[in-house]
């Protein structure tokens, strides 16, 4: 049982979220605008069914007055003929109409007070009806107002489910684009640094041969120095690196060579 209660309570507290988030107050408004409209509809159906009753009542007992009068007469012509049978017996059903005409004045009374008592309530709640339809609209108004200032204040704050969309998209758009402008800077240190070979036949084929033909020419220059050493039997003037053939150049007498270097002291 403790489980069944726990059970229904939680079914009835998921149930009042839903409602609550798919419920419209203008809609709700509306709806008991109506049922108002029914009962005071009501109201008037009943005051009506009373009020036919009441004068179908007024109708009798104006039929059974003319009967009862004309029930007198009858009895005084009976009596001008000396026929007192036939007066007692029409004076016995004037008698009986009398006392019908009582019963029926009693449920009069009972109707007619009826009828005034609903002829009071259909008014007060004609009252109240009117005066719920104004202030249904008026807050229905106050809150199709509300409803659209939130609207507005979502979208410029960018916290409304359409605004979020687009924003999301925008922010991944500037995320990939921010990446691969990063991603090219990279690769492009990189291979400014060697680091990785340009496998698309762009790189600087210039400077490559220019490198070349540099180390061609020490190399060359070195062979002449040692060949004129070789002639002569003395040593060759020290040939710096880099300098072009035939230069006539000399090291200055004393100073050391560069530990990089091959060059003899």
């Amino acid at each position: 049982m403790a489980f069944l209660s726990r059970f229904n309570q939680v079914v009835q507290a998921k149930a009042n979220k839903v409602l609550n988030r798919i419920e419209d107050p203008r809609e709700t408004l509306d709806l008991s605008y109506e049922k108002q409209l029914e009962q005071l509809q009501q109201v008037r159906r009943g005051l009506a069914d009373i009020a036919t009753a009441r004068k179908r009542i007024e109708l009798q007992a104006t039929q059974l007055k003319a009967s009862a009068e004309k029930l007198k007469d009858q009895a005084a012509a009976a009596l001008g003929q000396n026929n007192e049978d036939l007066a007692r017996e029409a004076l016995s059903r004037r008698s009986a109409i009398a006392t019908q005409l009582e019963g029926m004045k009693t449920q009069h009374d009972q109707l007619v007070e009826q009828e005034a008592h609903l002829v009071s309530t259909s008014q007060a709640l004609q009252s109240r009806v009117e005066s719920f339809r104004t202030q249904k609209e008026t807050m229905k108004a106050a809150y199709t107002a509300a409803e659209a200032q939130t609207k507005i204040g979502e979208a410029v704050s960018g916290i409304s489910k359409s605004m979020g969309d687009t924003g999301l998209a925008m922010q991944r758009a500037q995320d990939k684009i921010g990446e691969m402008q990063a991603r090219g800077q990279a690769m492009d240190e990189l291979l400014e640094s060697g680091a990785l070979t340009d496998l698309s036949g762009n790189s600087d084929n210039i400077q490559a041969q220019l490198d070349a033909a540099s180390q061609t020419n020490s190399v060359e220059t070195e062979l002449a120095a040692l060949k004129a050493q070789v002639a002569t039997g003395t040593p060759a003037p020290a040939i710096a690196a880099g300098e072009s053939t035939g230069s006539t150049e000399t090291v200055t007498e004393g100073v050391e060579a560069s530990p990089f270097s091959l060059d003899d002291k």
